[in-house]
């Protein structure tokens, strides 16, 4: 597909709208647009969780059943991406969601509200 198709009107801005949202999560473009983010999948999330919530039982496990001056260290969780908006560098607040970040339908939720179900 040519997308030069969109200036010479062979091309509806519809349709480029459906192609570009239809897009790999691990397109090109969702690189461009959300960096790391767009490398994790909702797998990748909830297996970062799991791991997390693991290594916590067991540390908690440790800490019950060690003695007093011999605690374990807290467990450090699995580095997630960072969220932050290009234009800008700020870092988004958990349940805030941009234009960037809104999912395009319904049914999938956003990388916010990934973040935010399994930060």
């Amino acid at each position: 597909m040519d997308l030069l198709d969109w200036h010479r009107d062979r091309l509806s801005a519809r349709r480029l709208t459906v192609l570009i949202r239809q897009l790999p999560h691990d397109s090109a473009l969702n690189r461009e647009l959300h960096g790391e983010a767009a490398d994790w999948s909702v797998t990748d999330h909830l297996l970062a969780a799991a791991v997390d919530h693991l290594a916590a039982a067991n540390w908690m496990f440790a800490s019950v059943n060690s003695e007093e001056g011999d605690q374990p260290e807290p467990p450090a969780p699995v580095p997630r991406p960072s969220y932050e908006r290009p234009e800008t560098g700020d870092e988004e607040t958990p349940g805030e969601e941009t234009e960037e970040t809104a999912a395009p339908d319904d049914r999938a939720p956003s990388t916010v509200q990934l973040a935010r179900f399994f930060g």
